[in-house]
């Protein structure tokens, strides 16, 4: 404890602001059991950013922390292009703290002599990281904490391309950022260096968006789609996208429209968990919806439901939406004769290998990465030579073609109409061309179990999970032999049945990947932004018939949950 006092006592200097100062002198003097967490570790930069908590410390989202990862990445930036005029875009979405850190960000940036274009008020992720593209700027920063519980904030970086950094790059300006003291932080801003933007950058993302994701379908004006922004960002920009494309019937959940990082309405801002769309399935059933569309703070995700086939109210999961909008991406290159083997699909190491089953009925390669979007984006970037048709993660995220480089919900948010409104037209739902698209390939279920453990104890109780399941590897499940082990720390593939090894060709992460000999998946990955242990299940079975689909739903459910209890998660 005495070394976190000492910490917690260098923040006391002149070198920090006054209410910086006092808010930690109070916590010395009350003996505060949060001081602890504040300074037993800094906040890492890590390879996309960083993301934590807002208060003093340096284990927490502050002006300091961000201003030493904003002065280390403007260093960087000087030493790769020395000569060169920089600029930089950055966005913020609705966190109570974003806007003034963005200023904080902006502001640091100018003093390095770097030219920053600053949007005027919040906007989408996707949106900054087209901004980057669109503005010719070397690099992009987006405030926001996607959606962690609000009184999180973070600090993502883009590259020229748009992209998430990756390596080198990130581990080269994690070096330069650790290299620093907060006193090596100039915050004395050029305003000069500082332009506003917003309208202009909106309406070119508009025409990018339905220039991207409108296809030859019908029916949109008979579509009928509630929508929820759950307090954030996308209420910018996906009723307009909507509204230009054709589609003259969007309920929008009103108690949910206004901007607001407390989240009022929602325990979580997460369309991954059911009772987020609560609101907007309680509209879609009001008002007869065929769809209902809901996205995070900073609208790179998005949940979507259905009618299923009894006209209930469905919640997909996000690997039934990436399934969806890969098969109709890829059969609309098709229809268009665009396909000669030179395409490829992106996924991640965790998402459906329903994905790989499409496209390779197409004949179109899937390259997977690993978890994360800037893997996908790497991408693009790295074979220039084949057209990007698009690629998603089950995490909710989704982009239609290579004109955003990281998850983008507003333009899925207008695919999954065109599917919705394409399906509606023929006589058909969005839901029935899913169950389709299980009899012609395999019918996959998912499961994602997450098990949180916060402070420095969860921390170390989660390493340990991780250590427990490489040393003694599950060699069964469900009565079929686990085939493959998957370790991308140690990047090998060991078959446990004859024990031959191989090495993987990917970047090293922390995610182990269990596979049987009747194709189940077992993945268990840390989050990297939050205090939890994943677990990612996937069984699958031939679907003869859509007549069949319930009863074999209910087969692979009840696998999954023989499974968990097997495993004792």
């Amino acid at each position: 404890m005495e070394e976190i006092l000492n910490k917690a006592k260098l923040w006391l200097s002149e070198s920090f602001d006054l209410a910086t100062r006092n808010e930690i002198e109070q916590l010395i003097s009350e003996k505060s059991d949060d001081l602890a967490d504040r300074f037993y570790k800094n906040l890492e930069f890590g390879t996309g950013g960083m993301r934590g908590i807002v208060g003093a410390g340096t284990n927490r989202i502050n002006k300091y922390t961000l201003g030493k990862a904003t002065q280390g990445l403007s260093n960087y930036l000087h030493q790769i292009h020395p000569k060169k005029e920089l600029k930089v875009a950055i966005g913020y979405d609705c966190r109570h703290d974003s806007k003034w850190l963005s200023k904080v960000v902006a502001d640091v940036f100018s003093a390095n002599n770097i030219k920053v274009f600053l949007f005027e008020d919040l906007r989408p992720t996707p949106e900054l990281s087209f901004a980057v593209s669109h503005l010719g700027c070397d690099v992009g920063i987006v405030l926001t904490a996607s959606h962690n519980p609000p009184e999180y904030n973070g600090y993502k970086v883009y590259w020229s391309d748009g992209g998430q950094i990756v390596p080198p790059e990130d581990t080269e300006i994690i070096n330069e950022v650790n290299s620093l003291a907060f006193t090596d932080i100039n915050f004395k801003a050029n305003e000069e260096l500082i332009s506003s933007i917003g309208s202009e950058i909106d309406e070119a993302f508009w025409q990018a968006s339905i220039k991207n994701g409108t296809f030859n379908v019908k029916g949109r004006k008979d579509l009928k789609i509630a929508f929820t922004s759950l307090h954030g960002t996308s209420i910018k920009l996906i009723p307009e996208v909507l509204k230009r494309a054709g589609y003259t019937q969007v309920h929008i959940v009103d108690e949910q429209a206004e901007p607001d990082g407390s989240f009022p309405t929602v325990k979580s801002p997460n369309p991954e968990e059911p009772e987020a769309l609560q609101m907007a399935v309680d509209l879609a059933n009001k008002v007869g919806a065929d769809i209902v569309l809901g996205t995070d703070p900073d609208s790179d995700r998005i949940g979507i439901a259905v009618r299923d086939l009894e006209g209930n109210m469905k919640l997909l999961n996000g690997n039934q939406t990436v399934s969806m909008m890969t098969d109709f991406l890829i059969n609309d290159w098709k229809n268009n004769e665009k396909l000669n083997g030179k395409q490829f699909v992106g996924s991640t190491i965790v998402s459906t290998n329903l994905v790989n089953e499409i496209a390779s009925s197409y004949g179109v390669e899937t390259k997977v990465g690993l978890t994360g979007f800037k893997w996908i984006a790497k991408m693009i970037k790295d074979f220039p030579e084949l057209d990007f048709i698009g690629g998603g993660e089950e995490s909710f995220g989704y982009m239609v073609g290579d004109f955003v480089r990281d998850k983008d919900a507003v333009t899925a948010a207008l695919l999954a109409c065109e599917i919705a409104a394409d399906a509606k037209a023929n006589n058909s739902s969005f839901y029935y061309e899913l169950l389709n698209l299980y009899t012609r390939n395999n019918f996959y279920k998912e499961h994602l179990i997450s098990i949180v453990k916060k402070g420095m104890d969860g921390a170390q109780k989660i390493k340990q999970m991780m250590v427990d399941l490489r040393k003694n590897p599950f060699t069964e499940m469900d009565n079929a032999k686990v085939e493959f082990l998957y370790d991308y720390q140690s990047s090998i593939k060991k078959n446990l049945i004859t024990g031959e090894e191989v090495i993987m060709d990917i970047p090293k992460s922390n995610v182990l990947i269990y596979q049987t000999t009747d194709g189940t998946k077992m993945a268990a990955r840390p989050s990297g932004t939050e205090p939890k242990i994943k677990f990612y299940f996937s069984v699958k079975i031939a679907l003869d018939s859509v007549e069949n689909a319930v009863t074999i739903e209910k087969e692979l459910d009840t696998k999954i949950q023989r499974i968990i209890k097997e495993l004792n998660l």
